[in-house]
């Protein structure tokens, strides 16, 4: 940005009352005598209806590259801080003669109401959560790593990528941190270094800061999909064959208990909020997260959320507590958005209780695994109960462990589904139904592998039968590749 474009930006700023007006947080560059003519950038905010599919991505992300690079050129010459101190009406008129004057020194090909949406966006992005709006914008985008001011990570198609994305400073970055979290009122400072949130658009944000997170800031956020990924395009995608998907759908409408297991990042969520589409719509659901982000269908459906103590350290609540109280509010389901503690004792107890057919996820690496972890957890809630009245009630409250998988190039698959059929002595039985076998990488770098059954026919089917519900025997036919 030249020297005089940046002076006369900020001379144009009105000076709010007792307040100084933005000032550049460093001196500016001399201009130098000449500069080399640029060429025309392509960019388009919405792409024509005839413009091919990757020209029209590829006309996305370089807008999104101009808007970072003008992000960087703002927090280079401004003091942001100050930003908020100016009325919305002076900076929304200020910014857009600043994009105005930046869109015609860069030769940016854009017409007068692109311009207009360019200037609306930047403004949003300047008031919104700063450099990374582009990025929570970007439908390519599913996960945003910030390490530290100056490094910003992304995930795209499963694989991770550095961005040119940069703060001015930890500053900068704490002041947006603390917009992410005041606006669902969590806190976050030393005596309180760690924080769970959620975006207004259903994001999930994980933030560590000093002293824990020794180089600064750490920030995570999963971002929340605009519409939720349904059960057939799992199946598009690779990550579930349609007979695989057929035996899920019929678990769910018959009132199937299960369990979703996988590793961070597997896609847990993602399948819950696919099976959850089966449910029948006259059933009353009550749904209880850490961070609310399932994407319920059905019309009735009452939604939970923990809450963190106060300053004083009160007023907590649990999982535990919340699951305890959805018991007394009438529901035919309960989704548990992820069991990782002693509500494990109360979600099997619902399951054991009439409430067939509730859902959870797990993290853990097998299904086995999975039962195992359950186990440990119902211990930390019922350290009376024996070993094996603790199995018992695994054995009749779970019926089947869904076991999903990132695999090394970064797509998701669902690797195994296992049935618990219950128990022999003191050892929960289980058997597969379905698994993906591994064959090699091929010259891309990519698993190479093939859905498979194993030839056992799930006993649940008789239970499913008997609502009406056929799977058809061939399904589960081990001759070859699904």
């Amino acid at each position: 940005m030249s020297s005089a474009l940046s002076e006369r930006w900020r001379a144009n700023l009105p000076k709010p009352a007792g307040q100084p007006a933005l000032r550049p947080a460093s001196p500016p560059s001399p201009e130098p005598a000449s500069e080399p003519a640029r060429q025309p950038l392509p960019v388009q905010t919405m792409p024509p209806a005839t413009q091919r599919p990757d020209a029209a991505a590829r006309a996305r992300r370089e807008l999104i590259d101009v808007k970072v690079k003008l992000h960087g050129q703002i927090i280079d010459e401004f003091n942001l801080a100050l930003m908020d101190k100016i009325s919305p009406e002076d900076l929304a008129r200020q910014v857009k003669r600043f994009v105005g004057e930046y869109a015609l020194r860069e030769r940016l090909a854009l017409n007068g109401k692109e311009l207009d949406s360019f200037a609306d966006e930047v403004l949003d992005e300047m008031i919104g959560l700063g450099p990374i709006e582009p990025l929570l914008k970007d439908p390519t985008v599913s996960d945003i790593l910030i390490n530290a001011h100056s490094s910003v990570f992304v995930e795209r198609d499963g694989q991770l990528e550095e961005t040119p994305v940069r703060f001015k400073d930890e500053a900068h970055l704490l002041r947006i941190i603390g917009k992410m979290v005041a606006a669902v009122g969590r806190r976050i400072d030393e005596s309180s270094p760690m924080v769970d949130a959620r975006l207004p658009d259903g994001s999930r944000v994980n933030v560590a800061i000093r002293p824990i997170a020794v180089d600064g800031p750490l920030v995570s956020i999963r971002k929340f999909a605009k519409r939720p990924i349904s059960m057939e395009r799992l199946v598009e995608l690779g990550a579930i064959r349609p007979q695989m998907a057929d035996v899920l759908k019929a678990a769910v409408r018959g009132k199937i208990s299960l369990v979703v297991s996988g590793g961070t990042g597997s896609g847990k969520t993602t399948m819950l909020n696919a099976l959850s589409s089966y449910i029948s719509m006259r059933e009353r659901l009550i749904t209880i997260e850490d961070a609310a982000e399932l994407q319920l269908q059905q019309p009735h459906v009452a939604r939970l959320e923990t809450r963190p103590p106060s300053v004083e350290g009160r007023g907590e609540i649990r999982q535990r507590e919340l699951l305890k109280n959805a018991l007394r509010m009438r529901p035919d389901r309960i989704i548990l958005g992820e069991c990782r503690g002693e509500e494990a004792f109360d979600m099997l107890q619902a399951m054991n209780t009439g409430h067939e057919g509730s859902m959870t996820t797990i993290h853990a690496n097998t299904p086995r695994d999975a039962l195992s972890r359950i186990e440990q957890m119902i211990g930390m809630a019922a350290a009376s109960m024996s070993t094996t009245s603790i199995r018992g009630q695994i054995a009749s409250g779970i019926q089947l462990v869904i076991q999903l998988q990132r695999l090394g190039d970064g797509r998701r698959r669902v690797v195994s589904v296992a049935e618990v059929t219950g128990m022999e002595g003191d050892v929960i039985q289980m058997q597969e139904i379905f698994r993906y076998v591994r064959e090699g990488i091929d010259e891309r770098q990519q698993v190479i592998g093939s859905f498979r059954a194993t030839g056992v026919r799930p006993r649940f089917l008789q239970e499913l039968k008997s609502q009406g519900i056929e799977v058809p025997l061939q399904t589960f036919d081990p001759s070859g590749p699904l």
